[in-house]
């Protein structure tokens, strides 16, 4: 039965180099789109346009984070990072967010002084460069679909391309719409729509990120019901010292101390446990202290922790 030791460590996703060539295509093709959007947007006097360059410039950062984060998470753990330099993904998606609300700030601002004199706005221009932009981002959607089944950090650069393509397609109407029916008012109105979306979206990938810098349990776990878990384990009387934090955007660590007055209950055990946090309750890297019985291990940062009354053992 010792042969599955440590087996555990070893479940990498398959073909990340595969990954690393969609990700490439889909931020150059979105990249170059990006650099003509914007130069049309400024040449068209469209704030539309000018608003979806700065959603789809999100979306390559985006991307070259998720990218980033794939290639930052392969690398070897160092003397100094531990860990390898899995948290970038972290800073990344912080640093991410809180660009993108600044440059909603300023599309808002320049979109609101429009309304009083709407400027005339070359609308099949626009509409023709964001019927573009609605074949580029299906296009990354397609190719970011495949892995974004299991991998929460594809998964949410797959949908943000979806809902893009959404955005351009509702440039393009308003590009027909100016064009045919001189609503010019219409520019500023759907780049103040875009900006709405953007910053609902940016709002929770920020208060994800600030959650993840500041070692808090991630939202998607729960730490109760592990606590309940480890609590009711064979000879386990106790569990102190619990914690659980992202190590990145996609992996999560935990640490506690499992009171086993009978003693060292064997590794195999402690094998299954680290095995059924990985699988079950989507914890990564666990590490298990174990304690005979419960002195005062515990130091008085802990002390929210015990609910039930401590148990003394009386050894004789």
């Amino acid at each position: 039965m010792a042969n599955h030791q440590h087996s555990h460590c070893e479940h990498h996703h398959p073909t990340p180099h595969r990954q690393g060539r969609t990700f490439g295509i889909a931020i150059f093709l979105n990249l170059s789109y990006v650099v003509v959007e914007f130069s049309y947007g400024l040449l068209t006097n469209s704030t539309a346009l000018i608003a979806d360059a700065g959603h789809n410039i999100s979306d390559v950062l985006g991307l070259l984070l998720s990218w980033g984060a794939i290639v930052l998470a392969r690398k070897k753990p160092s003397e100094r990072y531990t860990y390898g330099l899995r948290s970038t993904s972290i800073l990344a998606a912080l640093a991410n967010s809180m660009l993108l609300l600044v440059a909603c700030g300023a599309i808002a601002w320049e979109a609101a002084h429009r309304f009083t004199a709407p400027p005339e706005i070359a609308g099949l221009t626009v509409s023709t460069i964001a019927g573009i932009g609605i074949f580029i981002n299906g296009l990354s959607a397609l190719l970011l679909m495949k892995g974004s089944k299991n991998d929460l950090n594809l998964r949410s650069a797959y949908l943000h391309m979806a809902a893009d393509t959404a955005v351009s397609a509702s440039v393009v109407l308003a590009g027909f719409a100016m064009l045919y029916g001189n609503w010019y008012w219409l520019d500023p109105v759907m780049s103040l729509i875009i900006v709405t979306v953007i910053v609902i979206g940016t709002w929770s990938l920020l208060r994800e990120a600030l959650k993840l810098a500041l070692s808090a349990v991630p939202t998607h776990i729960n730490l109760s019901e592990i606590n309940t878990y480890l609590s009711q384990l064979d000879g386990v009387t106790e569990v102190h010292d619990l914690h659980i934090w992202g190590l990145s955007t996609t992996e999560n660590a935990l640490t506690a101390h499992l009171v086993i007055p009978s003693g060292h209950p064997g590794d195999q055990f402690l094998d299954e446990i680290v095995l059924t946090l990985k699988d079950h309750y989507a914890v990564h890297h666990s590490t298990l202290q174990i304690e005979l019985e419960s002195t005062n291990h515990a130091c008085a940062l802990t002390q929210i922790h015990h609910t039930a009354p401590t148990h003394h053992h009386h050894h004789h």
